[in-house]
């Protein structure tokens, strides 16, 4: 088909494949020439040739953590990004490649560029660790386009899109604060994540702005999942009961979930015996009894923002940012008095 094209525009093959490639120098005249001789046959070229001319492979790579015994598209956190991401990758014309990195592997992101697999990156799940940042100097050096989600790297230009867990902490035990609590612990995450950094502040200057004491003894470490939270329960039982605990703010929804149920065992009821907010507002915060108060993060539009800067023609320059975030009040939070779900 390519060679009527090229008969009937009255140009070479080689001109055909310039101009439908997009490559190479070529007269406005002979480029209209050939676009309306295209256009009269109804040829379209392979996009999977037009990607082979231009050196581009057409994937926007998309790396995520191997979790042992995680299923990670059945997680809240990473479905929502994902969502996002191949909703802008399709506006674009791009496909999403999946790469699972698992802890122990090299850190090669370089070659994902240098062998055309993909056009651009989005990183999912870093952690703040020597090796992770040398692997992303080393792209950034060579100017290979890369976005992080929820990360970000003190001192380093990396671009992130992020929200401010800072103010949604502040949120989230100012809430606690206002219904009455006094004794708030935190149960957070590793500190390797800016995120978790971010919590452990903003539950800082809440605590500050209400004039209580920052007390270390209130603050626990979890990993993020359901089971960290629930195996703290029985620690945080003993606290309940004696006074020294009156609430409890999770960094986020799993491991909210595994403490209110761990709790329970216990017999003590979020929103009566003490008051438990979560984060991120997953689907299973409306799912437990009693429902889990919780902060809603933009997980959809983070991981959509990322793909844009990317990939975008109009989005050139953006670096991307920390979204807001929304209180959403429900039962398990209500100590003193009582909040409309929303």
């Amino acid at each position: 088909m390519r060679k009527e094209v090229a008969k009937l525009a009255g140009v070479s093959e080689a001109t055909v494949s310039r101009v439908l490639n997009g490559v190479g120098p070529v007269r406005e005249e002979t480029k209209r020439r050939v676009l309306e001789a295209a256009e009269q046959l109804k040829y379209v070229p392979s996009q999977l040739a037009q990607r082979f001319a231009r050196k581009r492979s057409g994937n926007l790579g998309v790396i995520i953590p191997s979790l042992p015994k995680v299923h990670l598209f059945s997680t809240y956190y990473f479905s929502e990004i994902l969502s996002g991401i191949g909703e802008a990758a399709k506006e674009e014309g791009y496909d999403l490649l999946l790469m699972f990195r698992r802890p122990d592997e090299p850190r090669d992101y370089d070659l994902l560029f240098r062998t055309h697999k993909v056009d651009a990156c989005i990183m999912l799940g870093l952690q703040d660790l020597p090796e992770e940042r040398q692997a992303l100097a080393k792209l950034a050096a060579e100017s290979h386009p890369f976005c992080l989600i929820n990360q970000r790297f003190d001192g380093e230009p990396f671009r992130s899109v992020d929200a401010d867990h800072v103010a949604g902490s502040r949120l989230a035990v100012g809430h606690l604060i206002d219904n009455g609590c006094r004794r708030i612990a935190l149960v957070n995450g590793p500190l390797t994540y800016s995120n978790s950094i971010d919590r452990e502040q903003g539950y800082r200057q809440a605590l500050e702005e209400a004039g209580l004491s920052y007390t270390s003894t209130l603050v626990y470490m979890g990993n993020f999942g359901r089971k960290s939270g629930y195996e703290l329960a029985s620690v945080l039982a003993g606290e309940i009961r004696r006074g020294a605990v009156d609430g409890i703010f999770a960094a986020n929804d799993r491991m909210a979930i595994g403490l209110l149920q761990g709790l329970r065992e216990h017999e003590l009821i979020a929103g009566r015996d003490y008051g438990l907010i979560g984060y991120d507002d997953s689907d299973g915060s409306r799912l437990t009894q009693p429902q889990l108060s919780s902060v809603a993060v933009p997980f959809f539009e983070m991981g959509r923002r990322a793909a844009r800067i990317l990939l975008a023609s109009g989005s050139k320059g953006e670096t991307g940012g920390e979204l807001p975030l929304q209180l959403v009040v429900r039962e398990s939070s209500g100590l003193q008095q009582q909040h409309p779900i929303i």
